[in-house]
């Protein structure tokens, strides 16, 4: 059951790369802004950067799960804490995303399906 949560730490960890991608490099894209985050072009100025930042808060998120992952069968204290904190925080990002906003249920289930099923699997180990 180990092998599952390292994949779906992993698989967390992507998802938060992609996210990343999409809000630190690629926001400005209309397909990005408009389509994806609803932000409107007038608006795009005034959210930029908050988006340029969140963007990195999950990358560091990946990097800590991507890590966990990695680590967790060599240095089981130490993986099992970045998966805990990086998957923890990536599903309470997805809870705070569709109390604040039902229309984002489905980015919210993106955000949280493989943390919420990686601590899931995880609870099987302890």
């Amino acid at each position: 059951m180990l092998a599952v949560v390292q994949l779906m730490a992993a698989l967390a960890g992507l998802v938060h790369v992609y996210i990343f991608v999409l809000e630190s490099i690629r926001f400005t894209d209309p397909k990005v802004h408009r389509r994806l985050f609803r932000v409107a072009e007038s608006d795009l100025s005034a959210v930029r950067n908050w988006a340029y930042n969140q963007g990195f808060y999950n990358l560091f998120l990946a990097i800590g799960a991507i890590a966990g992952a990695g680590l967790v069968r060599s240095y089981p204290a130490t993986g099992w804490a970045l998966i805990v904190l990086a998957c923890g925080s990536m599903l309470a990002a997805a809870v705070v995303l569709i109390t604040t906003d039902r229309a984002m249920l489905r980015s919210a289930i993106v955000q949280g399906m493989f943390p919420a099923l990686t601590l899931l699997a995880g609870l099987t180990q302890l």
